[in-house]
């Protein structure tokens, strides 16, 4: 079994959106200074890193990050190469055979850096969002920052998404996955009251364990 890290690395200088909380480690309790153990505590965004986007972040009644469906973010997923295409529209996606119920993740960057958070990235049109929806995919993926353009306005893309139910991951990792299937896991915490919440994704590249999940 190969377990393929897609998360990135979340500490000191990380790149957030221009504006959101940056992230900050400090040691509570601390050997060096004489305690009994090591205790760190975190601030940051919920959108640090690699994150799933909640219904709430866009929709005023929608589900926070506590609440969102887990099975959603466990299964079947479907690694889309879009690399040097200039829009991410439909055609992304013509001949690739989705099967309702697979998750698509789309890799469009040839290299990242966790400091620098970029703004010049292609995101879903609501046409490509719309098509999503209706083979039945219950998650998309990007290793952009956002699903939608970075000066949007109106987030239209989330908003298909959110309203229809599909669950969304920003910030992948997936320098260096190859497209093809394999096994998704990226969980949300159970954060009570936020929009999202970051994830600890990994893709599990195990024929064993697709048949598993090949409901």
């Amino acid at each position: 079994m190969r377990i393929i890290d897609i998360s990135h690395p979340v500490g000191a200088g990380v790149g957030v959106w221009p504006g959101d909380e940056r992230f900050a480690l400090e040691w509570t309790l601390s050997q060096d200074r004489g305690d009994s153990v090591n205790v760190a505590a975190v601030t940051l965004s919920v959108h640090t890193g690699t994150h799933a986007d909640g219904p709430h972040h866009v929709l005023r009644h929608g589900a926070r990050a506590r609440d969102l469906p887990l099975q959603a973010f466990i299964g079947r997923a479907l690694v889309v190469d879009m690399r040097g295409a200039a829009v991410m529209d439909e055609r992304v996606i013509e001949g690739v055979a989705i099967e309702p119920g697979v998750r698509v993740l789309f890799r469009q960057r040839e290299s990242v850096d966790p400091r620098d958070f970029p703004t010049n990235f292609l995101a879903p049109t609501p046409a490509l969002a719309r098509r999503l929806v209706a083979l039945g995919v219950p998650l998309v993926g990007t290793d952009a920052p956002s699903m939608d353009p970075f000066d949007s306005k109106s987030l239209e893309t989330h908003r298909v998404f959110a309203e229809a139910g599909v669950m969304t991951l920003e910030n992948l990792f997936l320098v260096d996955v190859s497209p093809g299937e394999y096994t998704l896991v990226a969980l949300p915490l159970a954060l009570v009251d936020a929009d999202s919440s970051p994830v600890r994704a990994v893709l599990i590249d195990d024929e064993a364990v697709r048949q598993s999940f090949s409901g």
